[in-house]
C-alpha cells in the first residue's frame, strides 16, 4: 500500500475518461480549487449516499469556484448509468487501471480502493487529504468547504 501524496505536495496531474463523453485532466482546472473524491464503487450504499450528498450541496462548492471530480475504477458506461440514475452534476472519471489511485496512495489491502478525498488548490498543491481506513463513512460537505475556504 503506497502512502501517496500528502498536504503540501504537488498533486499528480492525470487525464481520465469520464461522463459526458470526454476526457478530464486535473490541470484543466488550474486556477481554481478541485475536490477529488475517490470512491470505491458505483451503486454501492455508502458511495451513493456520499455522492448524492455532494451533489445536493454542489452550490456550496460552486460558490467557492471549486470543481468536484468523482473517481473510481469502474468504466465510463457504469459511471454514465450511475450519474443518470442520481442526477449527478459533476463528472465521474474512470480510472480502470487504478494508476491515479496508486499515484494518490488510495489503494488498500488487496489493491482495493479506499474512500478518500483531496482538496487541490488553484496552483495544483494538495491542501487537504483524507484517506478512510474503513470506508463506511465519508467527509461531510461542510468539512470540505472549510478546507477550500482555508486556502483562499
Amino acid at each position: 500500500m503506497s502512502r501517496g501524496i500528502n498536504v503540501g505536495d504537488a498533486a499528480p496531474d492525470f487525464t481520465l475518461p469520464g461522463t459526458g463523453a470526454r476526457n478530464y485532466s486535473l490541470s484543466q482546472y488550474r486556477g481554481s480549487p478541485v475536490v477529488l473524491v475517490f470512491y470505491p464503487g458505483d451503486n454501492t450504499p455508502v458511495c451513493t449516499k456520499q455522492l448524492c450528498s455532494y451533489n445536493d450541496e454542489l452550490s456550496q462548492f460552486a460558490g467557492l469556484s471549486a470543481q468536484v471530480l468523482g473517481i473510481s475504477a469502474q468504466d465510463v458506461a457504469s459511471h454514465e448509468a450511475f450519474a443518470a440514475k442520481h442526477g449527478f452534476r459533476f463528472p465521474l472519471l474512470a480510472d480502470v487501471d487504478k494508476a491515479v489511485h496508486r499515484a494518490y496512495g488510495v489503494l488498500g489491502l488487496m489493491d482495493l480502493p479506499r474512500r478518500s478525498v483531496f482538496v487541490v488548490d488553484g496552483a495544483g498543491v494538495v491542501r487537504y487529504a483524507h484517506r478512510a481506513v474503513v470506508g463506511v463513512t465519508y467527509r461531510p460537505v461542510g468539512e470540505l468547504v472549510d478546507a477550500i475556504t482555508a486556502i483562499r
